[in-house]
């Protein structure tokens, strides 16, 4: 069969794919922190590969979405006022433990709010007090949290405990070597891989009151929705004409 139908078929795909992360950036136009992504397009392998009779036959037809880059360039900042909301001027993410699963994650999302907590009380030689039953006391304290249950990691990377919710907590900032690859979470989270190095304390500055929206630009990304469907078309046209190529060529063998 003509390789054009493989092409057009393989880029119509590819396009819809595109389409996707273009509707994903268009629907988190005001989420704050978020990041928006770009689809990176590679061609497939072009070779010839031995078929019957030694026959050289093609192999590798058209272009594939290769990978999705993320763009981490800063967004407006908007005021709020709110004594729990920060964000970062400059380079660098908040850090998010969670108790749960131990797991840590990065977020540019700094809406934050305080979270109850209950752990064993201690007393001044580090030893955890018991009640007249041998039973561990429970306290009650606060921590600043994402509100889905990870607390926010400080300047030494510790979770921060808040005794006075109207003070500026020292929240810190973290980074990385390499930002290429690193891997989506949920809830606008990020996680690095191991090509992105080791963590590190960023050289962003904590602004409080504000948050950072988000970086997606509407004008660019209505302009690509319109490229990815124009291609969308012009691949479906294309796979149009090669299935009545083939209808030709077969009805002139009858």
């Amino acid at each position: 069969m003509n390789s054009s139908f493989y092409t057009a078929a393989v880029g119509a795909a590819q396009q819809q794919l595109r389409l996707n992360v273009q509707a994903n950036n268009i629907a988190n136009v005001n989420t704050q922190g978020f990041k928006a992504e770009k689809a990176t397009f590679a061609s497939l392998m072009y070779r010839n590969v031995a078929g019957v009779n030694n026959e050289e036959l093609p192999r590798g037809c058209g272009a594939k979405v290769a990978m999705t880059e993320t763009d981490f360039t800063s967004g407006a900042l908007a005021t709020t006022g709110r004594a729990q909301d920060y964000a970062i001027v400059g380079e660098g993410f908040f850090g998010l433990y969670d108790p749960a699963s131990g797991e840590v994650s990065y977020t540019r999302c700094g809406a934050f709010s305080l979270s109850e907590f209950q752990r064993q009380k201690t007393a001044d030689d580090g030893q955890a007090e018991l009640d007249e039953n041998g039973q561990p006391v429970m306290e009650t304290v606060f921590m600043l949290s994402d509100g889905q249950g990870r607390f926010v990691l400080n300047d030494r990377g510790a979770v921060i405990e808040v005794t006075d919710p109207k003070a500026e907590q020292s929240v810190g900032v973290f980074d990385f070597v390499n930002t290429d690859g690193i891997r989506r979470l949920s809830e606008n989270r990020y996680q690095p891989a191991a090509k992105n190095g080791q963590v590190r304390f960023g050289t962003g500055t904590v602004q409080r009151g504000v948050l950072e929206m988000s970086n997606t630009d509407l004008a660019e990304e209505i302009t690509k929705v319109i490229e990815a469907q124009r291609s969308f078309s012009y691949n479906l046209r294309m796979v149009t004409t090669s299935d009545e190529i083939e209808n030709t060529v077969n009805n002139l063998r009858s």
